[in-house]
């Protein structure tokens, strides 16, 4: 039995790939690290968004910010330190990856890591409205 969704719909030409990453983010969403994510408007229409995601512990070095396919991948991997001993050990040296689906046009401008917070600009420049005339040939 063939899945139905709304991308099936005859009138949604080319959507087919966008129900195959909302697939593969719901499968991801895990809670660590947590995260914010801010909207602003300038005064010429663009938007801009700024994710804010809690990485005490990482360094630098241990972060890595991607955009592949319209998804920004925030990943972090810290390794565990051989040379010390712990007598409690509550904070865990963890892996994570955390996915954000950007929408057409959509431009990541920069990430600052600063107090244990890596902030990501993200900007959805004003888009411009084209209408164009499409001449129909005869067969």
């Amino acid at each position: 039995m063939s899945r139905v969704s709304m991308f099936s719909a005859p009138f949604l030409l080319g959507f087919d790939a966008f129900e195959e990453r909302i697939d593969r983010l719901s499968k991801a969403a895990d809670g660590y690290p947590p995260y914010n994510i801010e909207r602003t408007l300038e005064r010429e229409g663009a938007e801009s968004f700024v994710i804010s995601i809690a990485v005490a512990g990482f360094a630098e070095s241990d972060l890595d910010v991607t955009v592949e396919d319209n998804q920004l991948l925030v990943r972090g991997r810290q390794k565990d330190d051989a040379t010390r001993e712990y007598l409690h050990r509550g904070i865990a040296a963890r892996q994570f990856q955390r996915n954000f689906l950007l929408a057409d046009g959509m431009v990541v401008q920069d990430a600052e890591l600063r107090n244990g917070m890596l902030v990501i600009s993200v900007v959805r420049p004003k888009a411009e409205k084209i209408a164009r005339r499409i001449e129909i040939r005869s067969a």
